[in-house]
């Protein structure tokens, strides 16, 4: 085996050699397996995987040998071959067995030998990237120090892009299941040289972001915490003067928002993390002030991870891949941790004295305060239109934030000219709007302020929001906002003022006009009206005959730029927004909404219009797979059939209305009304959830004649 590979190491690089070269290479790495099929599992013992891996890293050192040899004598000679089969057999999961032999021989011939080093320098780099992870996670377990590994691996991180990812991303922060002292060899490593410490620091920094990450803290196990939280004391470990100075600022505030996303957690045990680590980052950056302190149990934990603040000796024994990681921990009670330990345990008596005096648990000898006689402060609502919107965006006072909140409404409403001004502006402001402090019922009040204003203003209101609606950059609650702001604005401008309007039946009664001065002006009508109770005849009492309340149809006007707008993009998907993909949720919103819309424009000139261009929309999307969707489409069906007049239906739908009906029923003509029929019911029993449906349920009673209507058709 030392000679096939030495004379590999020799040849000169020529074509077809690297075929040959790979062939030698699964040989050479996989032989156990071959000849073990080869004699059917009748294996010599040297062919034994324990036996084979040990005596190929000891070939490898004979190899390494002659190499080193050939250099002194002005040879030139090629190593990749051999970083190829260390890379191989470490990729098979042999690191243990390989490196067992080869590092402890390395340590030796690279003490004082400078070419020795060389030649282990490139022994690692020349390894190809896909099997760098492996040999790189080999080097760091089995090394037994951080200048050790420093000598075996000179400046790797540097010239290659693979193995800074392998120690600067994914053994930091991707994995969580190494030994203290890997970490601490690792660590060390990037600190030992200058053109490493700025991976140190961009490491400690990316560690930070994860602590102080909310979403981390929440959705990671209690052991990857506290992986990250050694990993962070042991880079602060190393941190010189200078440059905890130059990135102080990038401290104090990674460390005030992680020690309260930790606060914040419900487990014990980040809690305690997150105060170790505060305490530990605020006594770097307050050397000579005042620093953080919080109370909590000292055990094991927290005096092992404050222990990881002092440097650890030059070496440090790594445990190997199968030893305990109990083990390693009680090995690794190395005298200067017990020595600072000690001093802590000193100097803790000494804090709790001073601390007992001044801080006490119970708050039961504090006095309340008599605020018997306190008046509620009322906050001055704005007048005008504009201070709203300077409340709005960008005032700092939220009790006068939440005073415009709630009279923006009727503010709106009152000044209808000054609205107009800024409509589209509010408009926008209203649909960012998010809530800055607690009030009650704010959605409904952004929702009922929203619909003032596009009722104010309805054509450039509406053609803002239909636009907002396929634009980037917004979420899925705030498109269905619009929607269910459309529908509701669209519901007030058809209807009039006043919905009911009592109408007394009868001519006007004549009457006597007294003198003012008369003292029988007070009773004379009581009088005379009893006397002719007395003396008239009922035979029956009709009730009080009513009538809608009559006025012009405001949508009428605009119905057209509510409708089309929503309709005519549905098919193109966005970045962030796909109605035909996975928004199917928001599709069945938008189909309800178009079937309230539909609705509503009953009597309006663009009902025509609207009608076929819904019809078409409904043929679109007919076969779509879920129900929700398909409710809205018999939804707008309905709608449809109620608003169109029956002569535009019959002279500028028929094609269309045919296509619906064998879509519908088939040839069979009782399937259509019976599908209206179960469509009313359906709408009867769903639960009032959104804004489309909330108004939609409101017509039921208008749809049931409307299915009485298609069955007597």
């Amino acid at each position: 085996m030392s000679a096939l590979l030495w004379e590999v190491c020799q040849q000169p690089v020529q074509v077809g050699s690297q075929e040959l070269q790979e062939a030698l290479l699964n040989r050479i790495v996989c032989l156990p397996n071959h000849v073990s099929n080869k004699l059917e599992g009748k294996n010599p013992p040297v062919f034994f995987p324990q036996n084979y891996f040990p005596f190929l890293g000891g070939t490898i050192i004979q190899v390494l040998q002659k190499i080193s040899d050939s250099l002194r004598g002005g040879l030139d000679c090629s190593i990749c071959f051999v970083s190829h089969v260390l890379g191989k057999v470490c990729i098979h999961g042999r690191q243990k067995e390989i490196l067992g032999i080869l590092v402890p021989s390395l340590m030796e011939l690279t003490k004082s030998d400078c070419i020795w080093q060389r030649i282990c320098w490139r022994l690692v780099e020349y390894v190809p990237d896909r099997w760098m992870e492996a040999v790189v996670l080999g080097f760091v377990q089995q090394t037994p120090g951080a200048d050790v590994l420093s000598r075996l691996l000179g400046n790797l991180v540097v010239k290659s892009m693979k193995a800074q990812f392998v120690v600067t991303q994914k053994m930091l922060l991707l994995q969580y299941g190494h030994t203290t002292a890997v970490l601490q060899n690792l660590l060390g490593y990037l600190a030992l040289d200058s053109l490493r410490r700025a991976l140190l620091i961009k490491a400690l920094q990316e560690l930070l972001e994860t602590w102080s990450s909310s979403s981390a803290v929440r959705h990671s196990p209690p052991e990857q915490q506290q992986y990250i939280s050694k990993a962070i004391l042991i880079c602060l470990s190393h941190l010189k003067e200078t440059e905890i100075e130059s990135c102080r600022q990038e401290l104090l505030t990674s460390m005030m928002e992680g020690v309260k996303c930790h606060l914040d957690s419900s487990l014990p045990q980040i809690r305690h993390l997150g105060m170790i680590v505060a305490e530990s980052i605020s006594a770097k950056i307050n050397t000579d002030g005042p620093v953080l302190k919080f109370q909590y149990e000292e055990n094991d934990e927290a005096r092992e991870l404050k222990s990881l603040l002092v440097q650890t000796p030059p070496f440090c024994a790594v445990s190997s891949l199968a030893c305990d990681d109990r083990n390693e921990k009680a090995d690794s009670a190395l005298p200067v941790v017990l020595e600072s330990n000690d001093k802590s345990h000193a100097a803790a008596p000494v804090m709790l004295d001073e601390e007992q005096n001044t801080e006490l648990d119970s708050d039961d000898d504090l006095i309340p305060y008599d605020m018997s006689e306190d008046k509620e402060v009322k906050i001055k609502a704005p007048v005008y239109i504009r201070d709203c919107i300077e409340v709005l965006t960008g005032c700092e006072d939220m009790d006068k934030w939440e005073a415009t909140v709630k009279a923006l409404e009727s503010l709106v409403r009152k000044n209808p000219e000054a609205t107009r001004e800024v409509s589209v502006e509010l408009a926008k402001i209203l649909l960012h709007l998010e809530e800055k402090t607690y009030i009650e019922g704010f959605v409904e009040l952004r929702q009922r302020a929203q619909v003032a204003v596009l009722t104010t203003d309805p054509i450039p209101v509406a053609k803002y929001l239909t636009s907002q609606f396929y634009s980037l950059n917004y979420s899925l609650h705030q498109r269905m906002d619009i929607l269910d702001v459309l529908v509701l604005s669209a519901q007030e401008l058809s209807y009039p003022k006043s919905h009911w309007k009592t109408k007394h039946s009868g001519a006007p009664k004549p009457c006597i006009q007294l003198p003012h001065g008369s003292d029988s002006s007070k009773d004379w009508r009581r009088i005379v009206d009893e006397r002719i109770k007395n003396k008239t005849r009922r035979f029956a009492t009709g009730h009080s005959q009513v009538e809608l309340a009559s006025g012009p149809n405001e949508f009428n006007s605009v119905a057209g730029h509510f409708f089309f707008p929503l309709i005519q993009h549905f098919d193109r998907p966005l970045t962030t927004f796909d109605l035909l993909g996975e928004d199917h949720f928001v599709l069945g919103r938008l189909v309800h909404a178009l079937a309230v819309l539909m609705y509503l424009a009953v009597n309006t000139v663009a009902v025509a219009a609207m009608g076929k261009a819904l019809l078409e929309f409904v043929w679109a999307l007919r076969f779509h797979t879920d129900s929700y969707v398909r409710q809205g489409l018999l939804c707008c069906i309905s709608s449809l059939l109620f608003s169109v007049p029956a002569e535009c239906l019959l002279e500028d739908m028929t094609e269309e209305l045919l296509e619906t009906q064998s879509w519908l029923g088939g040839k069979r003509r009782w399937c259509t009304p019976v599908f209206f029929w179960f469509m009313v019911r359906s709408l009867c029993s769903i639960s009032d959830c959104d804004g489309s449906r909330r108004v939609l349920v409101s017509y039921t009673r208008d749809l049931h004649s409307t299915c009485i209507y298609c069955l007597l058709v």
